[in-house]
């Protein structure tokens, strides 16, 4: 079994025997007698010293948070609020634990798989330590065995490597462009954002966009189809998510269709995403708004001749707790009034429509 990775020795033993110390001999800036690559070879190393260091930290400090987590997990009231307390108390914030927790969780990925030895983490950057940790298996080998090799990892070699595997494994890629790809006539970054976007996509949709690129294997198209088919993804998904579509009249392939024939695909299916936002946000209005009015009611009842400040500020809300909701939008200057007038359908007294004047 691979141990987990350790301090090297003589780090450990400094630490250990209180307050470790990096010291480097970096090269003076102002010196002109190192030329300037002997200059950055003598800064690389330092910096890639620091990698190395923060990264082995980071992976106990990971496993530290999880492990303070996990405890915390257990049942009973308000579990979880330790390991924020924990978290406060030594001025973490949630988000900087849970990345660290990924970088253990990571390390732990590439031990279970046998792709980590305690040798190779110092070459890996954190960034591309996490990115390895979340690649195909083939990936994590390729990486490993670069790794043992005694090269430098960066999340950019990382990326290389998967966008090369998958150019030689993903059936969603015409044969010609793997042919292309392998002999370096089509750069293979290109290939993996095609297929990510063709992986979003209905079988029948993505046959015709992998013809299109077969009849012409070029860069140039690659791209267009990648970004055609990005916006075909988001016009799929979109349309399912606006209720204002569920029309037993309306064809939403026929329109698709159409938006292709005219080049206009990029605007429909931004069209159609802003309108899925818009009911949203038109559902959490009204949400809003009920609880405004309900809470304004409440406190009216509850105050009193007794109370004139908060009868003012009651009063002040009331463009906004009525039936006609009002404010304005944009600078001193230039600004406007909206008026949203919120009518309840009388065929179902539990529902509302919002209304909108200018």
């Amino acid at each position: 079994m691979v141990q987990a990775p350790q301090f090297p020795t003589d780090l450990a033993a400094a630490a250990l025997e209180g307050g470790l110390e990096l010291n480097f001999e970096l090269p003076d800036p102002e010196d002109e007698q190192i030329p300037d690559l002997e200059f950055q070879q003598r800064v690389e190393a330092a910096w890639q010293v620091c990698d190395r260091f923060d990264l082995q930290t980071d992976i106990w400090r990971g496993r530290i948070l999880r492990t303070v987590r996990d405890r915390e997990k257990r049942g009973g009231e308000g579990r979880g609020t330790g390991f924020l307390k924990w978290l406060q108390d030594r001025e973490i914030s949630k988000s900087q634990a849970y990345s660290l927790i990924e970088v253990a969780d990571s390390a732990d990925t590439l031990l279970e798989g046998g792709y980590l030895d305690t040798d190779s983490v110092e070459r890996f950057s954190k960034r591309a330590f996490v990115e390895t940790a979340q690649s195909a298996p083939e990936v994590q080998q390729m990486v490993s065995d670069a790794a043992r090799r005694g090269d430098r990892i960066t999340r950019r070699e990382v990326r290389q490597l998967s966008d090369e595997w998958t150019a030689m494994t993903s059936d969603l890629l015409p044969e010609v462009i793997k042919e292309k790809a392998a002999a370096n006539s089509i750069p293979s970054r290109y290939l993996a954002p095609f297929v990510r976007e063709m992986e979003k996509l209905p079988e029948s949709h993505q046959a015709e966009l992998r013809e299109t690129v077969a009849e012409s294997p070029d860069v140039d198209t690659l791209k267009q189809v990648t970004s055609e088919a990005k916006y075909l993804a988001k016009y799929l998904e979109a349309a399912t998510n606006v209720q204002a579509l569920n029309n037993e009249s309306l064809d939403l392939e026929a329109a698709l269709e159409e938006a292709l024939r005219i080049g206009s695909l990029s605007s429909t299916a931004d069209l159609v995403n802003q309108a899925a936002q818009l009911e949203q946000t038109i559902a959490k209005l009204y949400t809003t708004w009920k609880r405004v009015t309900g809470l304004v009611d409440r406190l009216y009842v509850d105050s009193g001749a007794s109370t004139p400040h908060l009868r003012s500020l009651l009063s002040c809300l009331n463009h906004l707790s009525g039936e006609v909701v009002e404010t304005q939008i944009g600078s001193l200057e230039s600004s406007r009034t909206i008026r949203l007038t919120i009518q309840t359908d009388l065929k179902d007294e539990e529902g509302e429509g919002v209304r909108s004047e200018e």
